[in-house]
């Protein structure tokens, strides 16, 4: 039973967006290791940017978030 996490920035994900995420990758799982479309598991956890970092800084302190 395949478990796929997938981890994104709460940055307005539509539930379109993240019906295709769940296709997706349950079919690249389906392809790539042969496993069952109806035994695998897509999880998406949306995490605040305040808690999301990179380059050693807080994501909601990027330039794209000061204006």
């Amino acid at each position: 039973m395949p478990y796929i996490n997938i981890k994104v920035t709460d940055e307005q994900v539509t539930k379109e967006q993240k019906r295709q995420l769940i296709e997706g990758a349950t079919q690249l799982v389906v392809d790539v290791l042969d496993k069952s479309l109806k035994t695998t598991h897509v999880v998406i956890d949306e995490i605040p940017i305040d808690n999301w970092g990179y380059d050693a800084k807080q994501y909601s302190n990027s330039k794209k978030f000061k204006s």
